[in-house]
């Protein structure tokens, strides 16, 4: 069951290189290319976006620019394939010691989240196979079970990742002292100045330098659930 006491600490984990080997969406993008029900064209644009963000001048808002190509998507679809996605691809992905901290911090009474730019419904299997909720994750807007090309309110890229996790921490009354925040990428520094105890993990070239300079803990994992 998951641990709502407003005393526990929390602790935030970005998933995509903090907690899963690569990025969630990628290996659903995979699946779902495959089983035809997006096509390439549909996401093409985004590796502009995402050679932008390599040059460390990212598109904060190429979710939304990106919704927008995929209306007309059964939820049904989506949500049958992120959980086909991971128990063939996420769940042996996931590093073996971002798992032992997440369990260790359960077992002790210690509240853990997600916050990511991924989707709700590929994130929601890691949750289940975790025992937790509530993680802060990109919704699509549906009309009568079929995405409509929006999303519900903003996505959790960059900047607005910290506006989300700020509105859930004072919604629930926590203080961001006591909040660790776990992120491999420059793009979640803001989140990352403002939480308590910030934690690097296998961080880009950007982070690993503002993690040293400012003395944050810094994790490096490699090991993953399937070898």
């Amino acid at each position: 069951m998951p641990n709502n006491n407003p005393n526990a600490n929390v602790h935030i984990f970005d998933v995509d290189q903090t907690v899963v080997r690569k990025t969630s969406a990628e290996y659903f993008v995979q699946m779902a290319l495959k089983e035809k029900i997006i096509r390439f064209s549909q996401i093409s644009p985004l590796l502009i976006d995402w050679i932008k963000y390599k040059l460390a001048f990212p598109n904060n808002d190429f979710i939304e620019n990106a919704v927008k190509r995929l209306a007309g998507i059964q939820k049904e679809a989506l949500e049958r394939i992120s959980d086909d996605c991971f128990e063939k691809r996420i769940k042996k992905n996931i590093y073996t010691e971002a798992k032992k901290i997440i369990e260790d911090l359960l077992k002790n009474g210690e509240r853990v989240i997600f916050a990511t730019s991924s989707f709700d419904f590929i994130i929601r299997p890691l949750e289940k196979y975790f025992g937790i909720e509530g993680s802060l994750a990109c919704q699509l807007e549906y009309s009568q079970g079929i995405t409509t090309g929006k999303l519900v309110g903003y996505s959790f890229f960059g900047p607005k990742k910290k506006t989300a996790a700020t509105a859930w921490l004072e919604s629930n009354g926590i203080s961001p002292q006591k909040v660790s925040f776990y992120s491999d990428s420059y793009t979640d520094i803001p989140l990352l100045e403002y939480c308590g105890s910030p934690v690097a993990v296998n961080p880009d070239g950007i982070l690993a330098r503002k993690a040293k300079k400012h003395g944050w803990k810094i994790l490096r994992f490699k090991e993953v659930v399937g070898g």
